[in-house]
């Protein structure tokens, strides 16, 4: 898992959107708790930006260079599977 220490090489800034109460976004509320304090500790200058909003679907988004967004849905998938997101979207950064 070395790329996490990379994120802000090619990641300008992620998102998480999930509703504060629905059981959907319970895997990515556990995924934020559980994992932001080790990126943010490897990627102290990224903005990692948490947004909670009622009856919203889960999402992860990335912000690339020149204002090129992706999102992945999470709604559905564990933690793990989360993990894997985050990587394809660091990947889709241009880092491997």
């Amino acid at each position: 898992m070395a790329w996490r220490g990379h994120l802000s090489r090619s990641v300008k800034e992620l998102r998480f959107l999930y509703c504060q109460t629905s059981p959907a976004s319970l895997p990515a509320r556990e995924f934020v708790h559980r994992n932001y304090k080790d990126l943010k500790t490897l990627n102290p200058k990224l903005p990692i930006l948490i947004r909670e909003t009622s009856g919203v679907e889960p999402q992860l988004w990335a912000r690339y260079d020149m204002g090129v967004e992706r999102y992945v849905r999470l709604e559905g998938l564990t933690e793990p599977e989360i993990n894997k997101a985050l990587e394809e979207l660091v990947k889709a950064g241009g880092i491997s």
